[in-house]
């Protein structure tokens, strides 16, 4: 047991180092973005559109977009550090080391958490200089964000496992990933939206993660909460069952 610690340990150690030595090009982008999502929709369309779901718009939005930043921070992660290290062939250390593989899932997938809850945690002090903050239900901010940033570093590691060059890499963010985030009620409320979409929404898993981690914030939601921390918890253990059986087969990293 005190093999498997190190190990994990080891491996958290290395990743959360891989991206805290290239902070301007991990850290910082992110918040760039937000402002400028503050600026643009906040303030400029944000006046325009008033409240929404009773509140202003900027307030509105912010659970959203930290959301968003936490989304893609913890996918990219994972997805770009297990492939390059399938890429240098160094994977093939853990491979034969005596590390189970849930050491080896957990070890990334932590890492892949922790840049994005770092990520998270700066745009939620960008956006403290354009509205105030108050959350209404702290305990399921934290429940979700740790959820949702798990689901999809696991995600990003499902992907670094089927990809076989870097261009791989980015065609899940690029044609699925982000099509789902921009749909998945950051910017708007799916009440908005006629009932024919407003069905075809609540098939983004997104959706559920947005709006429940919105009802931590200001208590409102356009989705039952409770089926949408379940569906969350669902989906995060199939997936962390399917890459175990993959890391068990040898798929993609086993010739």
């Amino acid at each position: 047991m005190q093999v498997n610690l190190i190990a994990l340990q080891s491996i958290v150690r290395k990743e959360c180092t891989r991206f805290l030595r290239i902070w301007v090009q991990t850290l910082v982008p992110p918040a760039i973005t937000t402002t400028l999502y503050f600026v643009i929709f906040g303030n400029l369309i944000g006046s325009r559109v008033g409240q929404m779901g009773g509140f202003s718009y900027m307030d509105y939005i912010v659970p959203g977009l930290i959301m968003m930043s936490v989304i893609t921070s913890s996918y990219s992660n994972v997805a770009s550090s297990f492939f390059s290290a399938k890429f240098q062939r160094n994977i093939e250390e853990l491979l034969v080391a005596p590390v189970p593989n849930w050491v080896i899932v957990l070890g990334y997938v932590l890492g892949g958490m922790t840049r994005g809850l770092l990520v998270g945690s700066i745009v939620t002090i960008v956006s403290l200089f354009f509205t105030d903050i108050h959350i209404q239900n702290f305990a399921i901010v934290v429940l979700v964000i740790l959820m949702t940033s798990m689901l999809f570093a696991l995600g990003g590691l499902f992907n670094a496992l089927f990809a076989k060059t870097f261009d791989d890499i980015s065609i899940i963010p690029t044609f699925i990933l982000t099509p789902l985030t921009y749909l998945g009620g950051v910017f708007y409320s799916i009440s908005m939206l006629p009932e024919f979409w407003q069905w075809v929404s609540k098939l983004n898993p997104v959706v559920y993660m947005v709006n429940t981690f919105r009802y931590g914030f200001l208590g409102v939601s356009d989705i039952p909460v409770l089926p949408s921390i379940l569906m969350v918890l669902a989906m995060t253990v199939i997936l962390f069952a399917v890459i175990m059986g993959m890391l068990k087969r040898g798929t993609g990293i086993r010739s």
